[in-house]
């Protein structure tokens, strides 16, 4: 994060900065207020430290420049003891706090994260209420090399491609990038580009000003602007329209955003995360998509594959999903037997793991028992390969217990916990199909 200070007095801009790095923030320095309009329409900027009385353009005339602008820069006004009218009239233009001289740079240190805070929150109240992500992803070897990959990229500055079917976890690993970034304090905004409607897409990005369109009765900053200091997430960024393609690159470029019916240029600092589940080789080779579009997005790409092609992800997925579902629906169902295990991995789930979790929402809304079977599955008719309904119960339910203890390295109480089974009825069942794993 970087933080402004403006103050004509250089050894207290310099020692306040100086403060600052100590605390691990960035910061840059103006000796007035037109040197501060000009970083301001440079750069990013989390938060502004202004004295109030400068030689020219001083604190209240730079929060009204501010204010003009559209600029959403929490201000902390500095003054003197004799100037505190003075400063409660800057809270009313729009400063976030004041501190009055001599101050204790601890105490400055304080409100500013303060207000850091509160502007964060701000900025996710802002944002549409996305709907909730999947906590889960998986155990497998595909989904381990993916987290590893997550850890390595998570503290770069690089944009990363997110490819993978529907429901597959994306924004969740969009999520696990973002928290593991030095960006976690900065807002999640995650932006569904398929689900707004062309004539929108471009206001909701970039933003627009007062009278830029009919119906454009106040100014809106845009997404860009919304992520500032944070990670902007554009999902389906395959279905990006050609037009809107040319202005995503120009951003991506400069690191600025022009609001409709606006002139200013204003500085963004957002990490770009996209998700696809299109094949966007093929739509560039098509000329649907740009190519130099493609090469600014894709400097790190993270295939996620299909549930159906990682099977050994999904006992534990179910666990882990009906537990989170638990707390949810106040619920206390335990688990799935062996039969309505093996009915699920007979079935290939086009809607991966979004179409699992939803799958058994349902069973356990209507379940009348602790563990779910095969009756309390909404499975589509013929979806079960027909092999499932051959074999033995023995059979399918020894296969569960032998899959089930080696996922567990041996652990007989894990493993009947996600069987859903007791302790002691897993042992008997060990001894009774003579199991020695």
């Amino acid at each position: 994060m970087k933080v402004l200070v403006v103050d004509d007095e250089k050894n207290i801009r310099e020692s306040v900065e100086r403060y600052l790095r100590l605390e691990g923030l960035e910061t840059a320095g103006a000796e007035n207020g037109l040197s501060a309009q000009r970083l301001l329409s440079e750069q990013a900027f989390a938060a502004a430290i202004v004295d109030l009385r400068m030689p020219g353009l001083d604190g209240l005339g730079l929060l009204a420049w501010l204010k003009e602008q559209g600029l959403r820069v929490p201000v902390i006004m500095i003054s003197a003891y004799g100037e505190i009218r003075d400063a409660v009239e800057a809270m009313k233009l729009g400063a976030r706090d004041y501190v009055v001289k001599p101050f204790d740079p601890e105490e400055l240190v304080v409100r500013l994260k303060r207000v850091l805070e509160s502007r964060r929150l701000e900025a996710e109240v802002e944002l549409a209420a996305a709907p909730e992500g999947l906590e889960v992803l998986g155990d497998s070897p595909a989904m381990r090399e993916i987290r590893a990959m997550v850890e390595k990229v998570a503290g770069t500055p690089s944009t990363v491609l997110i490819t993978g079917e529907s429901g597959t976890g994306k924004e969740v690993i969009a999520r696990l990038l973002h928290s593991l970034s030095g960006r976690a304090d900065g807002p999640f905004v995650p932006v569904n580009v398929g689900g707004i409607p062309e004539t929108l897409l471009e206001s909701e990005l970039f933003g627009y000003e007062k009278g830029a369109f009919t119906g454009a009765d106040r100014r809106k900053p845009g997404m860009f602007e919304l992520a500032s200091t944070g990670t902007l997430f554009l999902d389906e960024i395959g279905d990006m329209p050609l037009p809107l393609q040319v202005k995503l690159l120009r951003v991506l470029a400069d690191r600025r955003v022009q609001r409709l019916g606006g002139t200013l240029s204003i500085p963004v600092d957002a990490r770009v995360i996209s998700a696809t589940n299109r094949d966007l080789d093929a739509l560039v080779a098509a000329g649907r998509f740009r190519e130099d579009l493609f090469y600014r997005l894709n400097v790190i790409r993270l295939s996620v594959p299909p549930l159906r092609e990682r099977p050994g992800d999904l006992a534990p997925l179910v666990g882990r999903l009906i537990r989170r579902l638990n707390a949810r629906l106040g619920k206390s169902v335990r688990g799935v037997d062996a039969q309505a295990l093996e009915a699920l991995r007979g079935y290939a789930f086009p809607g991966n793991v979004r179409e699992l979790e939803n799958l058994l929402e349902r069973a356990m809304i209507f379940a009348e028992s602790d563990t779910l079977g095969p009756s309390d599955l909404t499975l589509p008719a013929g979806a079960v390969r027909a092999a499932t309904a051959a074999r033995s119960l023995d059979s399918l339910e020894r296969e569960a217990i032998v899959n089930a203890l080696r996922r567990w390295e041996g652990s007989r109480t894990r493993t009947a916990a996600e069987l859903g089974i007791s302790r002691r009825t897993l042992l008997n069942k060990i001894k009774e199909y003579g199991i020695t794993a």
